[in-house]
């Protein structure tokens, strides 16, 4: 074997070129940007049929009869299915798996929703009918022939409402619309704290229902292939394995039985990681038709039948010593499931809310106790934060609250409770065990970089000027997704590049630049040789998709195991070619070498060599590793973010003048992209907090149904940010990284409210509930004028 010192060193500069830490171009922005990408609406498969979805206008109601008749006459029509026709495929119901018990110890209530309804309707939307044709058009138009008899029935949107003597019942077997009565926490240590606290800050808060209205609607291309007997579709998730499993177990087939292809995802945030009956519809119409099905959602049905996000209405309590220490906290409410329970939708509601509640402080005790209710409203999905984000924003307007009650600086209430980084691990009363953190130095950090000191200033010219100034200054922590294993296949292929194959799916994150880093700093292979693929469950055998903030650790574990690996066995392989013992080769920087010698061979050369040569018995012939780690541990990221807004008194519009975030994502891969997702997380944040609010009339009817009734920020209502980063690196995995898609939500709720709130606290404004739209700001400015003359 020759020395190859030259290529050593170029192999060194680019590693640290791309190596982890450094602000890498994502690899896929040149195709997305200039609008290369493959979404699924995109694919077409030869002799495909069009399907369109006869949905129910009633939010409640008997279904007595459906005529498909005058559908089915109908030119280019080759199939009209309902309810009853799929009943009579046995196809099993759409279930949430999660363990999950109410407080007497019984297991959550299932809804157990079936693909179309054949007794009963229970939101607008829910589909009853679908017509299958050869264009979209007659589709459409056949399914407008589809005549509906259903009796409509007394409807109900609210949970409290839910709840009460004499409410509709959405089902017989779940008394009173209580599908999982959660509670969490000592009851009798927590009334105690209460009943010795110096002081006791009350706030009743209610946390909107938000649409998902990711830029790409839902979509699903089905075929079936008779010889094989197996159901392929291309339909966009977040994570091709668990959804394979999810459909086969509806379809009653094993999961070698259904092939799901993944292409780019137009954003998800929670709502496509779960399956949704016009799946299995189009598989169903795919077989019995013996022609690909393709299905696309519309905007106005999309509000209808996407999972929706949030949607709580609580009673959350803080008792505080005299010095305004914390000595418990308690949040009691109600959490809208919809009409029917998949996926994750009750945790975001209660066991997510425990979780992260505490948040950065050393509250001793906390108890949780949400009543998840079934209602006529569209089914309850995660969306970006899933809980997190929720917790967060009780936990802030408490403090605020608190802080004004007690007549205690805000900033020093917060201070006096933060957990001390030399307190780490710290035992939190959520149940979990934070392992890093400095709380304290990320809150300096944020007081500094927004100029915190300087605001009194600030507030007078805008005062100046007839402006009403506020600013707040808020701390977050999440407990990111649950432990849960994740694949790192790693393959070199005879072409000369690597691939890299995990369940983590990208739906807009960027997974292939910052798994590229972190792959070619463990085995020195080249940056632009790395492949990814995680969009075909035939590849894709395990692993647990993204959601949870939990993809670079997951993966990037998944990365590091799986490269320990393939360096053991190219140990034994360099060993033979380099006619030495395996004890010998020491490896470094993508180079074998044996200890002491410029004898080495690279580890790209090294698997060329494998493959292409015979190697003797005991000795490996391909470096490939086909590796599932065991459980990765959840993460802790935490930051403070300080929002500054000015309002106009005279209409109410708010304006956020000011915005700064301070991360602790632990070991950032790559700043460029770590940057980003706070952005986004913020603008959403934003969005929920200033104007975002799906409605419904008394009768179960959405009013929010389209972009002219359901507020979306634009660019001119997010301000320009300053983000920074104090990271303390995670010590529950071995890249020391902590999750960060989600915290621009956890951190934005909380800082932009107590901002507007505090803005408003000269007219006698305590407190408003989002969205903080301009008309609710000015008729609170109004009530505080009457108030203050009378």
């Amino acid at each position: 074997m020759q020395d190859h010192t030259g290529s050593s060193l170029d192999n060194a500069i680019a590693m640290q070129k791309f190596g982890v830490g450094q602000p890498v171009r994502r690899k896929e922005d040149d195709t997305l940007v200039r609008g290369k990408g493959t979404y699924t609406d995109d694919i077409s498969l030869p002799g495909q049929l069009y399907a369109w979805m006869v949905r129910s206008p009633h939010a409640h109601g008997v279904i007595r009869n459906i005529d498909t008749a005058a559908a089915k006459a109908m030119p280019g029509v080759v199939g009209v299915w309902t309810g009853q026709d799929l009943a009579a495929a046995d196809y099993g119901p759409f279930t949430c798996g999660l363990p999950l018990k109410n407080r007497d110890g019984s297991a959550l209530k299932q809804t157990n929703r079936t693909p179309l309804m054949t007794d009963k309707v229970r939101f607008v939307g829910d589909p009853v009918a679908f017509v299958v044709a050869e264009t979209v058009a007659q589709a459409r138009d056949a399914a407008e022939a589809v005549e509906l008899d259903i009796e409509a029935l007394p409807a109900v949107t609210s949970p409290e409402q839910a709840t009460k003597p004499g409410a509709p019942q959405l089902y017989d077997h779940i008394p009173g619309n209580v599908a999982l009565d959660y509670h969490f926490g000592d009851a009798a240590k927590v009334e105690a704290a209460f009943a010795s606290a110096a002081h006791v800050t009350k706030l009743d808060i209610a946390n909107t229902r938000v649409a998902v209205v990711s830029m790409e609607p839902r979509v699903a291309l089905a075929s079936y292939d008779k010889a094989s007997e197996r159901f392929t579709i291309q339909v966009p998730t977040q994570g091709v394995a668990g959804n394979r499993a999810g459909l086969a177990k509806i379809l009653k087939v094993p999961n070698d039985k259904v092939h799901l292809l993944t292409a780019n995802v137009g954003g998800s945030f929670g709502m496509k990681n779960i399956n949704y009956p016009e799946y299995i519809c189009l598989l169903h119409a795919a077989k019995a038709l013996g022609r690909p099905v393709k299905w696309t959602d519309e905007r106005s049905t999309s509000f209808l039948s996407d999972s929706h996000g949030r949607a709580q209405d609580v009673h959350a309590e803080l008792a505080l010593d005299k010095d305004g220490k914390f000595l418990a906290v308690r949040v009691k409410g109600f959490g809208n499931l919809g009409a029917y329970i998949t996926g994750v939708s009750p945790s975001p509601l209660s066991l997510n809310t425990g979780k992260n509640l505490a948040s950065v402080y050393k509250t001793p005790l906390l108890s949780v106790d949400i009543k998840c209710v079934v209602t006529n409203t569209t089914l309850m999905g995660a969306y970006r934060g899933a809980g997190r984000p929720e917790a967060n924003y009780f936990m802030e307007r408490l403090i605020d609250r608190a802080a004004e009650e007690m007549g205690i600086d805000r900033l020093t209430l917060r201070k006096r409770n933060f957990i001390k980084s030399s307190q780490m691990p710290f035992a939190a009363s959520s149940g979990v065990t934070y392992d890093s953190g400095d709380f304290q130095g990320v809150f300096a950090k944020a007081l500094e970089l927004s100029d915190h000191a300087n605001y009194p200033k600030r507030k007078k010219d805008s005062r100046k000027r007839g402006k009403l100034r506020g600013i707040a200054v808020g701390s977050y922590l999440e407990v990111t997704a649950p432990p849960n294993p994740e694949l790192g296949k790693i393959v070199f292929e005879a072409d000369g590049t690597v691939k890299l194959i995990t369940g983590t799916l990208d739906y807009g994150q960027g997974h292939a630049t910052p798994f590229a880093q972190v792959l070619s700093a463990q085995l020195g292979v080249p940056f632009e040789a790395i492949t990814l693929e995680q969009g075909d469950s035939d590849i894709v055998h395990a692993g647990n998709g993204t959601g949870g903030s939990r993809s670079i650790t997951a993966t990037g574990q998944a990365i590091v195991e799986t490269s320990a690996l393939i360096v053991a066995k190219g140990k034994r392989a360099a060993a033979h070619l380099l006619e030495a013992s395996e004890a010998d080769i020491e490896f470094k920087s993508g180079r074998f070498t044996i200890a002491g010698t410029d004898r080495s061979i690279d580890i790209m050369e090294l698997a060329k060599r494998m493959r292409e040569g015979k190697m003797p018995e005991g000795v490996p012939d391909t470096l490939d590793v086909d590796h599932t780690t065991g459980n990765v541990e959840s993460t802790f990221p935490n930051g403070c973010h300080v929002a500054e807004v000015e309002i106009d008194p005279d209409t109410g519009v708010v304006q956020i003048v000011n915005y700064t975030g301070i991360s602790d994502f632990g070991t950032i891969v790559n700043p460029m992209i770590v940057a980003g997702q706070p952005h986004g997380g913020v603008a959403q944040g934003i969005g929920q907090a200033l104007m975002e609010e799906v409605s419904y009339d008394e009768s179960g009817q959405p009013i929010t149904g389209s972009f002219m009734d359901y507020a979306l920020p634009r660019a001119g209502d997010i301000p320009l940010m300053t983000v920074g980063d104090h990271p303390s690196p995670a010590k529950s995995n071995p890249l020391g990284t902590k999750g960060c898609g989600e915290a621009g939500c956890a951190g934005s709720l909380s800082t932009v409210v107590n901002a507007v709130i505090d803005a408003l606290s000269d007219h006698g404004v305590e407190h408003i509930d989002m969205p903080l739209t301009s008309e609710r700001i000015w008729r609170a400015i109004q009530d505080g004028k009457k108030t203050k003359a009378a």
